[in-house]
């Protein structure tokens, strides 16, 4: 066992080394070279960015899947809220939020002195949210328009952002990771849910899924450094980042 995990770690450090080492020379590249475009798999839209497909945004028709009874078995919600240690007063970014089924169970984390903003690129996602948020009461939950590059929140005003089986979908991933990073607060923490690529068993679609050294790289062209990857989900990794100056 102990082998084994000497053998994992060192996997991730030279990860994490190979990837620092390019982050110089890849954040001096032209925004428009850091995209490939090519013939596009089935649910992909043959974009790629550092060797990755990305795949189909999930519209607004899809809103009620999100909502589905099984989801608190395969992704543990409540377990997933708890690994973030929030506190009273922090300020979320829930990137994605869809009908709020995360943000909701966060809003009670964080109380009347926090808040979640909610960024959606679908207003009439936003607008199921706000039917939600109205039918439940909540208020700390603030929904924001955002673009498919910039979610449009206040610099440095953000302890935590969430993507939970959303990152994989961004159209412009380099260009709203920038964005993501301006509004983190000095030392605030990003946080990567994706279900986990390196499992076969995990009955996700390839392009809906990512691995963890896939995550680290496309990270590390931003001021983030890598802290940990929790496993204690059934389908998902949890893959927290720190912003460095």
């Amino acid at each position: 066992m102990f082998s084994r995990f000497c053998v994992f770690a060192g996997t991730i450090c030279v990860a994490l080394l190979l990837s620092y080492a390019t982050t110089a020379q890849d954040a001096q590249r032209p925004v428009s070279t850091r995209y490939e475009q090519r013939t596009p798999s089935r649910d992909g839209i043959g974009k790629f960015y550092m060797g990755r497909e990305i795949s189909h945004v999930m519209g607004h028709q899809g809103a009620e899947w999100l909502e589905r009874p099984e989801r608190e078995r395969e992704e543990m919600p409540n377990r997933l809220v708890e690994l973030l240690k929030l506190k009273e007063g922090d300020v979320v970014a829930d990137i994605g939020i869809g009908t709020g089924y995360i943000a909701r169970r966060i809003s009670p984390k964080i109380g009347d002195t926090g808040t979640v903003y909610g960024v959606e690129i679908q207003q009439e996602m936003l607008d199921i949210l706000a039917k939600k948020m109205a039918e439940e009461g909540i208020t700390n939950i603030k929904g924001v328009l955002g673009t498919i590059t910039d979610p449009k929140l206040p610099p440095e005003s953000v302890d935590l952002a969430i993507m939970v089986d959303v990152y994989h979908e961004f159209s412009h991933p380099y260009e709203m990771m920038q964005n993501i990073c301006r509004a983190l607060k000095p030392s605030g923490r990003v946080v990567f849910v994706e279900y986990r690529a390196e499992d076969p068993k995990v009955p996700i679609k390839r392009l809906h899924k990512m691995s963890e050294l896939q995550v680290i790289k496309e990270a590390t062209p931003h001021p983030l450094v890598w802290v940990e990857t929790l496993r204690d989900l059934p389908w998902q990794h949890v893959i927290i980042f720190q912003k460095i100056d």
